[in-house]
């Protein structure tokens, strides 16, 4: 069975940093795609960014272009997604999730699993 533990979330001002991490155990971290997606209060949750599973591939919302860098360390089955320049339209609870494969994908109903989530808030 998969589990998915995000952490890193927390307040912040705006124009500051965050780095999000989410470990993965019961999966071969490796052989999967890895997401970013977050869900602020009253709308739907929205992708935020994604990893191939080598890491060579990476795709971003256009809203977070610049300012956020996904990686990962197959060696710690870890993902995370490094917050520069937050606004406070960065606030959400932010998730992370394995894909269904290697690939790469933006569209949620490419990821298997979810983590719990963890919350980001911006203060401006």
């Amino acid at each position: 069975q998969v589990q998915l533990v995000e952490s890193g979330g927390g307040l912040v001002q705006a124009g500051g940093s965050l780095r999000l991490s989410c470990a993965v155990s019961g999966r071969t971290f490796s052989s999967y795609a890895m997401g970013w997606f977050r869900q602020a209060p009253g709308k739907e949750r929205e992708f935020v960014a994604t990893i191939s599973r080598s890491g060579g591939s990476k795709y971003y919302a256009d809203s977070v272009k610049g300012r956020f860098t996904i990686s990962r360390d197959n060696a710690k089955n870890t993902v995370y997604l490094q917050m520069n320049s937050v606004k406070p339209e960065d606030t959400a609870v932010y998730y992370c999730a394995v894909g269904r494969n290697g690939v790469a994908f933006t569209t949620s109903q490419n990821y298997g699993s979810w983590g719990q989530g963890t919350q980001v808030t911006v203060s401006s």
